[in-house]
């Protein structure tokens, strides 16, 4: 493989993870407006979304699945052309119902990125910490970019703007794609570029075992924390951040963008120090951001969600690299697609259960409280890992 192709699969793997992540905080911003445009009460509205994040992660071993047997490449352009359509018809619909099920679709094909993407993402690296900070960097981006380009949209022109104007920008992409395959700028590969030592089946079902509750308390901690960001902003910054959706669009935008950065240097921890210390060293740190968020107000909030948000996203990197060190290459794709249905699938549930405590209770003190209590889990979990042999810093 050529160092061109290696470096032209990263970059359609960013592009890719952008959209994996843009579309779910437009719908959180957008819904901010349902109750006056449907008619919806804001925590019903919340719930048309269930279905979309269900099949995002249910899906998800199917699509590693095919990835593995089939083709990645193959599975990525399904991904692009088929997540854009999702979008636009999605744009379109003119009942709750079609709105669900527009989002419904758009769960569906974006099942396909995680799975697909970083597993052949992993394939191509060198550096395998170092790649996954920085395709995550996309990944942040997308989650900001998604509530600016919400607010903005809504604002300027309608809701249904910000669906459709993203979705023809991926089809865009995914035909740029489609283009380079067929001149073979883009290869399939079915190996690591840069082999690593093979696990022993004691370690493989050590770790799994431990990465399957960690993952599970992490994709809950990342559930609940993107929608709860923009009605928390909203409920406590008062007119600090000015009338309409751009302001609070812009603070979610900015505390995702400046987190996703973060993303490089937790790379580099995780080619450089034990993987389970860095795991584990992120999420002690998120303890007491988590409990600070369910008492701060005002501008501080902003910096208690920044750093809060920086450390949650610091995590991907290593528990990333955790879950490719201990899986074979060939089955790399479906591992990751497990991997997702428990932290976009059944920790999606999670949404649900924010809606349920704010009926209940009016406020986000307890959801915060919440999720403290899970990242304590993670943290202990994590430092059960097995026990890495010492290594050096990679150079690059």
């Amino acid at each position: 493989m050529s160092a061109a192709s290696a470096r032209a699969s990263l970059a359609y793997s960013c592009a890719g993870h952008i959209f994996a992540h843009i579309f779910e905080p437009i719908f959180f911003v957008v819904a901010l407006i349902l109750p006056k445009v449907m008619g919806l009460p804001y925590e019903d509205a919340l719930m048309l979304v269930i279905a979309g994040k269900l099949l995002y992660g249910l899906l998800a071993p199917l699509a590693g699945w095919f990835g593995d047997r089939w083709s990645s490449t193959g599975m990525m352009l399904v991904y692009f052309v088929g997540l854009g359509l999702a979008a636009i018809a999605t744009g379109f619909a003119g009942t709750s119902f079609e709105l669900g099920l527009g989002l419904a679709a758009l769960g569906f094909f974006g099942s396909i990125y995680h799975p697909v993407g970083t597993a052949w993402l992993v394939r191509n690296a060198t550096n395998r910490g170092k790649a996954l900070g920085l395709n995550g960097i996309f990944g942040g981006l997308g989650a900001a970019l998604g509530g600016i380009v919400a607010g903005a949209l809504t604002d300027a022109i309608s809701w249904r703007a910000a669906f459709i104007a993203p979705g023809l920008v991926v089809i865009g992409i995914g035909i740029l794609f489609a283009v380079s395959l067929k001149r073979r700028h883009v290869i399939e590969i079915k190996e690591d570029v840069k082999p690593h030592a093979a696990p022993s089946r004691g370690e493989t079902l050590h770790a799994g075992l431990i990465l399957t509750v960690t993952m599970l308390c992490t994709g809950l901690i990342y559930q609940v924390t993107q929608p709860a960001l923009p009605k928390l902003f909203e409920a406590r910054l008062g007119d600090a951040l000015g009338d309409g959706l751009l302001g609070i669009g812009g603070a979610v935008t900015l505390v995702y963008a400046l987190a996703g950065l973060f993303q490089v240097v937790a790379g580099h921890w995780a080619d450089r120090y034990p993987l389970r210390y860095v795991y584990a060293g992120v999420y002690l740190a998120q303890v007491p951001m988590l409990l600070a968020a369910a008492w701060v107000g005002g501008l501080p909030l902003v910096l208690v969600a920044l750093v809060m948000v920086s450390m949650n996203l610091a995590g991907i990197p290593a528990e990333n690299s955790l879950l490719a060190r201990y899986t074979p290459a060939k089955w790399r794709g479906t591992a990751f697609g497990l991997k997702f249905v428990l932290s976009f699938g059944i920790s999606g549930l999670g949404v649900p259960l924010m809606a349920f405590i704010l009926k209940s209770t009016g406020e986000f003190v307890w959801v915060f409280v919440m999720l403290s209590a899970i990242a304590v889990v993670v943290v202990a979990a994590s430092l059960m890992l097995p026990r890495e042999a010492p290594r050096q810093a990679s150079i690059s």
